[in-house]
Order: structure tokens, then sequence, then C-alpha cells
């Protein structure tokens, strides 16, 4: 019986190989029809006896890298349609498919640089259907060659040919390119001088940037997005040196490894954290260190943790094998601004920073940082959610008569995000906005997505704290503000990415946020229904002497709970007198409170260091026996457990402790859901014992996976919300 159908398709469609894959299903079941490229995704039509067949193989095994979010399927009467193509794409709409992120370099196109046979040999600019820029390129949609960064280099007439076979794998691929077409790599000194050693063949430049690395110096390395500041891992005097130039006085550097058995001698690599770490999208992945790691001191500060990446553009793996040892790869640009994309920019805002730069000539369209992730039971726990993840939409169905909602985030790890009826596309990582030049970027990215979305707003969703720059921005744009408070963005957040629609319990547990009474919240938890928040428990209050100081220095916090259960401190005071001192139930502050208390960490060099250190301790023990922790009016009194703890201290049973009161909590809630948000859950051992303990008394709970917990996801949130007329603060 012959019949045909129209498809639909929106979604992660574009960039993917989609459309050659269709091409090829269509005539292996001998079907006639067409596919193209929308402003909304792919649509299809197709005819014949195997209709059924096709649409079943359609989903089942359409390329890796597409995401199929939504489909709409037509039954049509039959045509007679002849033959089967891909037509040009459709513009004129507005759009509204999801932009692929980049992809982390294929096996495939890593094969032929690696074959003197292949005439992409060495060349570092490989790449196919399967792999290679994307976000980073794009300019327009649909995503077309035209509509990239890739248009000014005419492809030569053997790349012409594969880009127009549909059973060659580069069919279509819009950054096609070879060394006779495409981009070229250049070595350039800080004051754009060539170097004497290298011209523009990729062999002799590489050589010459591996030989910078041997002899300690620091290279700038211009990445898919933007650049990165590279020195060699080892090499103690190498690394302080970029301290030093770069004015980072502790954070740890991620470093990348030439290769997964390269990666094994520095840190434990259980099998979640391989696939992790060999994903297409190919983040920096925070893992345990090994003890004997080769790895100067400077690298990790100390820490228990070291985020590693492997090689993942064919230009990071040509110039891993020119110099196969670890090196530092950090972002490129000085503290607290954007990271470099364009080669003058670059050498203008690096010069003072680096010793060399590895350019070459294809323009990057905007900036987008390496995320960085955690391995989690059956997924990922995004910290940084940029190259290889960003823009990808949350899909959220079912509303299209929402108002077109722009969302501005926080004022730490910012993104931005765009309500497009049934999705919301969230930005890449810009970061905090503490200086003009990140507050720059932040605006750049509003436009930017605006502008290839063809879309304006027509609410804009901000933070109520009034202080921040992304909601004085709001404020100042002409258009109705609707402030969400910070806490109830991160449950929806959840909510939102999990398809929560069920009243469900918020656990929400950060470092700071305004809350609605004023005073600084961080260990809260809502009961969510038809968008009211109910906030029914909270972490008893306690005063943080000296404000933002406090988020930096453990003692604070730990004077602050001192305080309240009748000690002096030096701080006595201000509390007495309450000069400087703000109210907070954050659960952030107490982590900090009580690495200072054991000596573990008495400080956080930057953001969520104590906690983290905290972590790794209790990793060294087995007892998880709740210490005490009885509510009173809804609160939850720690002064029992941290007497207990200063006695004995034992990170592990804080953390139990904490798990068993979200238990504790969920139980009384009256609902059988519950989110888990906000920074404090970037702990891993922390969610894992929360989920536990959560499923073992019988609750569903929900986790963050494909956005970060800690603010990177609150612009996600935001947007919820405020699209939402039901949403009212308790």
């Amino acid at each position: 019986m012959i019949e045909r159908i129209r498809l639909t398709l929106t979604g992660a469609v574009q960039g993917t190989g989609f459309r050659p894959f269709v091409h090829r299903l269509a005539h292996e079941l001998h079907l006639a029809g067409w596919v193209r490229n929308t402003p909304a995704g792919v649509v299809i039509e197709a005819e014949g006896a195997a209709i059924a067949e096709f649409h079943r193989r359609l989903l089942a095994e359409c390329p890796p890298a597409a995401w199929i979010a939504h489909e709409e399927v037509t039954r049509l009467a039959p045509a007679g349609l002849q033959g089967f193509e891909i037509v040009p794409s459709a513009a004129g709409e507005a759009p509204v498919a999801a932009i692929l992120p980049d992809l982390a370099v294929c096996p495939e196109c890593l094969a032929e640089m690696r074959s003197p046979d292949e005439r992409r040999f060495a060349y570092p600019f490989t790449n196919c259907t399967r792999c290679g820029p994307r976000y980073t390129i794009i300019t327009a949609l649909p995503y077309d060659r035209p509509h990239t960064t890739m248009q000014a280099f005419a492809l030569c007439p053997a790349c012409r040919a594969e880009y127009e076979d549909p059973q060659d794998r580069r069919f279509h691929a819009q950054p096609i390119a070879c060394p006779a077409c495409g981009p070229r790599l250049s070595i350039q000194t800080p004051v754009g001088r060539a170097s004497a050693r290298a011209g523009l063949q990729p062999r002799p430049t590489l050589a010459a940037a591996a030989s910078a690395l041997t002899e300690g110096r620091i290279l700038a390395l211009k990445s898919i997005g933007g650049y990165q500041l590279l020195v060699d891992a080892r090499n103690e005097a190498a690394v302080a040196r970029l301290r030093e130039r770069k004015h980072r006085e502790a954070k740890p550097f991620a470093v990348m490894a030439p290769s997964l058995d390269a990666a094994r001698a520095l840190a434990y690599i259980n099998e979640d954290e391989q696939k992790l770490l060999e994903s297409s999208a190919a983040p920096i992945v925070l893992l345990r260190q090994r003890e004997d790691a080769p790895l100067a001191a400077g690298v990790g500060q100390s820490s228990p943790w070291v985020g590693l990446m492997l090689p993942y553009s064919p230009l990071h793996h040509l110039l891993l094998e020119a110099f196969p040892h670890p090196v530092v790869a950090t972002s490129g640009n000085r503290a607290g601004e954007p990271i470099c994309i364009a080669n003058e920019e670059a050498r203008d805002r690096l010069a003072t920073i680096a010793d060399l730069f590895l350019d070459h000539d294809r323009p990057i369209a905007r900036p987008c940082d390496d995320s960085v992730a955690r391995a989690a039971p059956g997924g990922v726990s995004l910290l940084r959610r940029a190259r290889g993840y960003a823009p990808l939409p949350v899909w959220i169905g079912g509303r299209n008569a929402a108002p077109r909602v722009l969302a501005t985030g926080g004022h730490l790890k910012n993104t931005v995000a765009l309500h497009l009826g049934q999705q919301i596309v969230l930005s890449q990582h810009i970061g905090d906005l503490d200086t003009p030049e990140a507050r720059d970027a932040m605006e750049t990215a509003i436009h930017d997505l605006r502008r290839l979305y063809h879309w304006d707003p027509e609410l804009i969703a901000c933070d109520l704290h009034p202080d921040y720059f992304s909601t004085m921005w709001a404020r100042r744009q002409g258009l109705p503000v609707r402030t969400i408070q910070h806490h109830h963005a991160h449950a929806a957040a959840c909510a939102a990415e999990n398809a929560i629609e069920e009243p469900y319990l918020g656990v929400v547990w950060d470092g700071t946020g305004l809350g609605t009474d004023g005073l600084i919240w961080g260990g809260e938890f809502f009961r969510v229904e038809n968008g009211r928040f109910a906030r029914i428990s909270h972490l008893r209050p306690f005063l943080l002497p000296g404000g933002d100081a406090a988020m930096k220095e453990g003692e604070r916090p730990a004077a602050g709970i001192l305080h309240e259960i009748g000690e002096s401190t030096r701080f006595t005071p201000l509390f007495r007198r309450r000069i400087q001192c703000v109210e907070t139930t954050s659960v952030g502050r107490l982590f900090d409170a009580l690495a200072f208390l054991s000596g573990i960490a008495p400080h956080n060099r930057y953001e969520g260091e104590a906690g983290l250190r905290l972590e790794a301790a209790a990793l060294a023990e087995t007892d998880e026996r709740p210490y005490e922790l009885p509510l009173r009016d809804g609160a939850a009194d720690w002064a029992p457990m941290v007497e207990e703890f200063r006695g004995k201290p034992s990170p592990r049973r804080f953390h139990a402790t904490l798990a068993a009161w979200i238990a504790g909590v969920a139980r009384k809630s009256g609902v059988k859901t519950v989110a888990l948000s906000g920074g404090c859950f970037q702990n891993a051992l922390l969610t894992s014992m929360a989920v536990e303990a959560l499923r073992g008394a019988g609750f569903r709970a929900a986790v963050h996976q494909r956005v970060p917990a800690n603010d990177g996801g609150l612009a996600l949130g935001q947007a919820v919300l405020a699209a939402d007329e039901r949403y009212a603060p308790e």
C-alpha cells in the first residue's frame, strides 16, 4: 500500500548529518520525496510502501549528535512523487530549530589526519557532519555554509565533490575544508611578527609551538570557541609564571592530557568518567587526582581534584602528538574578562601573558569556553555549560502561547535565556559580572541570541537582588520586568529540566541569594504546586560578619555559628552591635564554617574550595551515622551537630546528616517528587547520598544534568516562572 507523510522535526537536527541520513534511508527503502532544512527544523515528505518502517528507523537510527525534541506527523494523499532529493533550505519564518553545539573530532577524521596517504594528513581543520565547530561558526539560521564564518573559504573541486555527494559523510558538512581551500595556521609573537622557525605549513608550525612548550614558554592557542593559554603542566616554573601573569592566585588549572592512558596516569577514572571524557562534548571532567601524578604542584594548589580533558579538536590532537605531555589549558583571558576570540584582540589583551600565539584565519562568531562537568550515575553534572552543550534548548512543550521572555540570570556564573514557546534556549557560560568587559559580554550574548532567532522580548525576567548588574540592566530596557526570587528560580530550573508537572519539593542549597524577607537565604525547602512556592523548612539562621568577606574566610561563618551558641570570637563586638553583619540560612556557608572548624580548609581562595575539600575528606571515611539535627519551627538546628563535630570532626557524617534532613522534610511535605538544586548540589557525594535517601524512602529524586545546579541555571528557572501567570512567592 502506497502511503505519503510529512514529518516536521524540531530539535538539534541541523548540522548533524541528518539530511544525508534521511536521504540514504529513503533510498534503501525505495521511497520518493524530499528533505530540507527550515528555520523550524527539518521537514520530510516521503511516499512509498515502507512508510511505517521509514518512520520507525528514522527515530531509532538517527545520527548520534541529533536530538529530536518534537515531531509533527501529517498524513497526505499519495501524489506520485518520483526520486528522493535534498532540496535547498527554506527561509523567511522565525527560526526555532536548535543550534548544535561544537562537537569533538570523530574517529574517522582523526584516522584521516594520521594517514600520510590522505589529503588531509596533519590538517588541523579536518571535520565532517559528525564532528567539528557548529555554534561558534554559525552566523544565521538555517545552518548552511553561507551562514557560517566559513563563507569566505571557497571549496576546492575535491571538497565540493564530497560536499555534494549524499553518500559521503561530508555531504553538506558546512565547515568542510582541506589544505587546498581551508583555514591555515600561523605562529606569531605578541607584537604580531611571524615566528622565524615556521611558516604556514601545519607540521613546522606545530613543531615550533611544541618547542615553545618544551622551553617552558606560555602558548596562546586559538581553539574552537576562543583562545586558551597552554604551558607544560609538569614545569613548576612555567606554571608559576602563568599564575603570576594571569593574576590567578589559587584556583586550580585545567589540564589537557594527550590520551586516555596519559589521563589515567594523572587521575582515577571510572567507566562513567571515561565515557564523559571521550564524549562528543569532551568537557573538562573533575576527577580525583593520583597522589603520584606527574604534575607541577602549582597546577592544583594542593587540591585533591584535577580538571582533566582530552584533545577535542584536530589542532589539539596534532599539537599533543608533537608535544606528548600534559599541558595546562586555561581560558585565554585576563582575570575577570571574557575569553579572546579574534587574532588582533588576543595579541592586544594577552600580550603581557603569552610568549607565542598559535593562530589561524577561521573567524570565531562568538566565545564559548570549555565546559566543566562531573560524571554522575546515569549521566552528567554540569558545573559550567559551554562548548559541547550550549546552546541546546530545554524542551518544555505545550506553551506556545507563553509571552516572549528574556531572562538575564544572576550575577555569578551568568547565563541568559530566551523563552521560545515550547523550548528555552540557554546561552553559553558568560561568567561573573564584576568587570565592564564581562558585562559587555552579557549584553553581546543577548543581542546575539536575539539576532539568531529573529526574536524580540515582551517581558524581561531577572533576579530579586536589586544590585546585580543583570537586574539593573533589565530595568533599563523599557520593557515590563518580572523579578524572580533566586531560589525559586533554582527549583524551577530543575523542575523544567526534569519535566516535573506534579507538586514537588524544591530543595535549594547554595552560598547566597536574597530572600523574600530581605535576609540571605541558602538552605531552603519549598513545597511547589501550580506555580506557588511555600517555604516549609530552612537552616537555622546565623550571622555573617563582614559581608562579602564571609564568602572567602571560613573564620567568619564559623564565628557566626559560635556566637549563636554563646561563644566569643574576635567578631563578637560586631555581632553585639549588628555592624556589617547579615543574617543567613546558607548551607554553603555552613560548609565553610565546618571546614574551618575542622582545619580542613580555612579559606575559600576560589569559590567552593572549602566545600570541595570537605567532600574529599568525607570520601576517606565510612561512618554515615547522622548527627543530631532537630527541627524547631521548621528550621534545622545545627547547634547539636556543631558541638559534636567540633569534638570529633567527621565530614562524611556531616554529609549524611544533610541527606537525612532532606529525606525527613520530604516525608512531611505531602508530595512524592523532590528537585535538588543550587551550588551545594555540585557536591557529588552530597547529591548521591540525598538521592539514595530519597529513593529509599519512596520518593522520585530529580537532579540537574543538562544545566548547572549552580547559578548557571538561574536563567532557565527565571524564564519558566516569568512566563507562568500562576507564579507566586509565599
